[in-house]
């Protein structure tokens, strides 16, 4: 495999990585005020996605992958509210353990490793069309 072949694969498991890590922060993001359906019952609990480097032997090259999505374990946070449908015996309320905040730094951050990615990808392609014209010259 050629080296622009291969750089062009590693950006490309990059974007996908920050693609799906992007997925997971908007799902926490549209889950940050689901409750749980029932008295006492547990809401939504944030995801989050962890990542490693993986040898691909066709390339000759490390790439990124998805090592996994596992639940924060993070404590739920209460709030007093005995008429909520989902309050336990004592009028209690569990709630997402999101912070927007956070998630909105993360999706930032995931946005800029994207772009990142995607500039790399940019470059492979000038360089291989550089190479073409001096041929061709």
């Amino acid at each position: 495999m050629s080296e622009f072949a291969t750089s062009m694969n590693i950006a490309a498991s990059g974007m996908s990585a920050q693609a799906q890590r992007i997925k997971v922060i908007a799902q926490n993001i549209a889950n940050a005020d689901s409750t749980g359906i029932g008295p006492g019952a547990d809401p939504y609990q944030r995801q989050v996605i962890s990542f490693k480097s993986a040898f691909d032997r066709a390339m000759g090259a490390d790439v990124v992958k998805v090592a996994g999505i596992t639940a924060d374990q993070t404590e739920f946070k209460t709030r007093f509210d005995p008429t909520h449908p989902a309050a336990d015996a004592s009028g209690y309320v569990k709630l997402p353990n999101v912070n927007t905040v956070l998630e909105t730094a993360d999706l930032r951050e995931a946005q800029r490793s994207y772009e990142a990615s995607l500039a790399a990808m940019d470059l492979v392609k000038s360089m291989m069309a550089a190479t073409i014209n001096s041929i061709r010259a």
